[in-house]
């Protein structure tokens, strides 16, 4: 920085003497045109630009964390207050429905959801169509069996019941669910009345009194009263006391 320099900041304030700020003045930089009057120097321009941008930000979290409570309360308007608020349709057994894991999860996930009261049934009633539609149709198997399909499922019962254990049981229901099931017990019976098994049996137009006595003693006929099974053993006695 020249004397000149200092004296002309100097004179430019009205004065006929040099002080240190003079001398300060005249060697700081000369000011940028682009730098807006308010701000000293191009780092407190950089400051205040900072400081709005973070500003800037924090309004637009503000509104977009808005927005999506809005979105959420709109999205969760036709929910019930709690998970356990959903009404089971007619379609679903509502004892059988308590400690059912299936439904508590459905009515969990609707909820987390904000599935409404319809869209939950909905649900439901899908599943069960479903479920129904894979169900075997018993008239068409009954009927698939012939005339006498009545007799042979009652044959086919009892050697079950009598052959297989009671744990056994619910699967051989399932099997028999279909005709073709009671033709694969009808194929067991015939097997082992020819020695292809070990053990003997016979079909239910041989049986012994014995056997008839066992029938009674099997719930179906002392506590079910079944009619069937009931008609089964009477016929049973008939043939062998009338000869």
């Amino acid at each position: 920085m020249s004397e000149e320099e200092a004296i002309a900041v100097a004179e430019a304030d009205g004065r006929d003497f040099v002080t240190q700020e003079d001398v300060d003045q005249a060697a700081a930089p000369a000011r940028p045109e682009w730098l807006p009057e308010k701000y000293k120097t191009g780092e407190d321009l950089a400051k205040a630009y900072k400081e709005l941008e973070s500003k800037l930000g924090s309004r637009d979290d503000e509104i977009r964390n808005q927005i999506m409570e809005e979105i959420q309360a709109e999205a969760f308007s036709d929910r019930p207050n709690s998970a356990g608020d959903y009404q089971l349709p007619d379609i679903i057994n509502r004892d059988e429905a308590v400690d059912n894991e299936l439904l508590r999860w459905w009515s969990e996930h609707a909820f987390e959801n904000g599935y409404s009261q319809e869209e939950f049934a909905r649900g439901i009633e899908m599943y069960a169509n479903s479920a129904m539609s894979n169900q075997p149709d018993i008239d068409a198997e009954f009927a698939k069996l012939g005339d006498n399909a009545e007799a042979r499922i009652n044959a086919a019962s009892m050697f079950a019941n009598k052959f297989f254990p009671e744990s056994a049981i619910p699967a051989i229901e399932r099997m028999c669910e279909s005709h073709e099931g009671i033709l694969a017990l009808e194929a067991m019976m015939d097997a082992m009345k020819d020695g292809s098994f070990s053990g003997e049996t016979t079909s239910a137009s041989e049986m012994s009194e014995a056997d008839l006595r066992e029938m009674m003693n099997d719930p179906r006929y002392w506590k079910d009263r079944d009619p069937h099974f009931h008609k089964q053993v009477a016929e049973g006695f008939q043939r062998i006391y009338r000869g």
